[in-house]
């Protein structure tokens, strides 16, 4: 039996250098100038723009710039190629500033210190972008924007996404919702077409019961966009008048659009596409043709993101149960994969603890995740259950530093998919509405029982950890059930009702669709406040907390710490002056998963 996991593995894997191999990319744009992308390295926290040509790799962003927006807090979309260079949101003032290609000092394009921009696409000199206002209350819209300009293309809407115009810049087509709906429940795709005298009415392709993302025009014109109206989001396009699906795999081809400008599939033409889809929870990279048939790519990678190409490659940001996050180039005719960044050795191959997909009952359904066995240990090993955020978000079967951080140190890891995660169709993500706290809490009690019953894990040593919405289920699970030794809260939500006082418009409606309307279902969320029952926990918890933390404010971590403390429970707070909803340094994000281990190993060693 493992009593204990390893304290001093051999060649130890040290949470540095699990933070360090955090490096991660997004954003591949493609043009006559070549391959760009924005790079996050831990190492300072910033997202700097970087491009390919000629065989290597230059930095464009000069120090003093971070290139992301935060238009719905979570920003995307946060530069486009256009004119001599690039255009670029900077972190600092959200304002709008271009840059040519010889790495001279970016100029600013806006100068509304009121408002944030995201979503950016050019077209024949113009900017479109997503602008958010924060006056008495926060607005959006659709804006152009061009030799100090500004030009308004659509209002009305609460959000809005995806401005996307034709080739021929005839049409414009974008992604609009309102309260109470979120962009993964109810969109609607809507377009205006250019006429003599400015942009033509407003009109609505789709949109009734459904969620639709990634609007596309292909050479000739046509519209496409992803829809779930079948169940998963597939591409669907104009056809002879009607809207109609293309031949499609039965399954997700994007992830709840978190962010703004994501790129998960690409129209080449008639019925003809080029994608990536989830297969059991595996990321899967095809070419649809208008028969149906479909030509794979780059078979050794598990996820992939942000699709651009050219008429010579295939550009992606792919990762692997092997390795991290890299950019990689995909031959279209022979198939050949380049590394053009990133994808580095995290650890020898036989050291690397892999994704084992896993399915099992919980509740009145199914849940899904990913096992990782412990390295090492003889018998049945620690488990930490980890509760990716959201909660609809989804975790993936990459290679991921801090997973293996854990198995490397003896425990096994279960990264669960619970019910309301996305990858797995509409009905599963729709599984969560009015159940946050009990549907998830159940996933997460139920992973323990069904590992534990197939031996590959000691029932009675399981923790459980995760951040922001993956925290309120960390502490329910505490809180309502005894299958946990301890947990872990990161940035996690202990007052649903405070949280929803105090969230950003984004979010503004989203715990009633999660839990009920705070004052008709008052008693639902006290049932289901963690707060109100930490005289309920009776094991060891430990908090991480930003200070400037403007989602779940410092103030709910305190209080459940205090509540736990004064109950004579043993707890333990960790407050990071500067950081904000998820943490960015990587000296924190170290120290932070070290104390994490070392207070299980506490636990484990009483």
């Amino acid at each position: 039996m493992n009593e204990t996991p390893a304290s001093s593995p051999a060649a130890e894997f040290t949470a540095e250098q699990a933070v360090a191999a955090g490096t991660d990319f997004a954003e591949l744009k493609v043009g006559p100038d070549g391959l760009f992308w924005v790079e996050f390295r831990p190492a300072d926290g910033a997202c700097r723009i970087w491009h390919w040509l000629y065989h290597q790799a230059r930095c464009l962003t000069p120090a003093g710039f971070s290139v992301r927006s935060r238009v719905y807090e979570y920003g995307g979309g946060s530069f486009c190629l256009g004119g001599d260079g690039v255009l670029f949101v900077n972190e600092q003032d959200q304002q709008v500033y271009s840059q040519a290609l010889d790495g001279s000092t970016p100029q600013a394009l806006t100068a509304a210190s009121d408002c944030r921009y995201g979503d950016l696409q050019w077209h024949a000199g113009v900017v479109l972008a997503v602008e958010e206002q924060h006056a008495a209350q926060v607005e959006h819209r659709l804006v152009a924007l061009s030799d100090g300009r500004r030009e308004v293309l659509a209002e009305g809407a609460d959000f809005y996404a995806s401005p996307t115009l034709s080739a021929d810049g005839r049409r414009l087509a974008w992604i609009e919702w309102d309260r109470p709906a979120q962009p993964w429940t109810v969109t609607r795709l809507m377009c205006r077409e250019r006429q003599a005298d400015g942009w033509g009415p407003v009109r609505c392709v789709a949109g009734t019961d459904e969620s639709l993302q990634q609007p596309r025009f292909d050479a000739d014109g046509r519209l496409y966009c992803l829809s779930d109206r079948n169940g998963h989001w597939q591409p669907w396009g104009e056809q002879d008048g009607r809207w109609q699906g293309l031949p499609a795999s039965a399954a997700d081809h994007a992830a709840a659009p978190w962010q703004l400008g994501a790129s998960t599939w690409l129209a080449l033409g008639p019925d003809r596409y080029l994608a990536t889809w989830f297969d059991n929870g595996f990321g899967q990279l095809g070419r649809y043709d208008e028969s149906g048939a479909t030509e794979r790519y780059a078979s050794a990678y598990s996820r992939f993101r942000s699709l651009a190409l050219d008429d010579e490659q295939i550009y992606a940001i792919a990762a692997s149960p092997i390795s991290p996050p890299a950019v990689i180039a995909i031959d279209r005719r022979s198939h050949e994969v380049q590394i053009l960044a990133g994808g580095a050795d995290v650890l020898p191959v036989e050291r690397i603890s892999q994704p084992q997909a896993i399915s099992y009952p919980s509740g009145e359904g199914q849940a899904h995740g990913f096992f990782y066995a412990a390295q090492g240990g003889k018998g049945p090993a620690p488990l930490v259950v980890f509760i990716h955020g959201g909660p609809t978000s989804a975790c993936y079967p990459v290679l991921d530093p801090r997973i293996q951080y854990w198995t490397q140190r003896g425990f096994a890891v279960a990264d669960l998919n619970y019910r309301g995660s996305t990858g797995y169709g509409r009905a599963y993500r729709q599984a969560l509405h009015l159940r946050w706290g009990e549907s998830d809490v159940q996933d997460a009690c139920a992973a323990v029982e069904h590992l534990a019953g197939r031996g590959l894990i000691d029932r009675d040593k399981a923790f459980i950890r995760g951040g922001s919405a993956g925290g309120y289920t960390t502490l329910c699970a505490l809180a309502f059930h005894d299958a946990f030794r301890a947990g872990a809260s990161l940035y996690g939500v202990s007052d649903p009702i405070a949280l929803g006082r105090a969230t950003h418009k984004f979010e503004g409606d989203y715990l009633d669709w999660l839990i009920g309307d705070p004052l008709r279902d008052a008693e639902r969320y006290r049932q289901r406040t963690p707060l109100l029952h930490a005289s309920q926990i009776t094991v060891p918890v430990i908090f991480f907390q930003g200070e400037l933390d403007a989602v779940v404010v410092p103030e709910q971590t305190r209080s459940m710490l205090a509540a736990l403390q004064a109950n004579g429970i043993e707890a333990e707070g960790h407050f990071y002056a500067g950081e904000r909803h998820g943490f960015r340094n990587a000296a924190n994000l170290a120290h932070a998963l070290e104390q994490e281990w070392r207070f299980y190993c506490r636990v484990l060693k009483r």
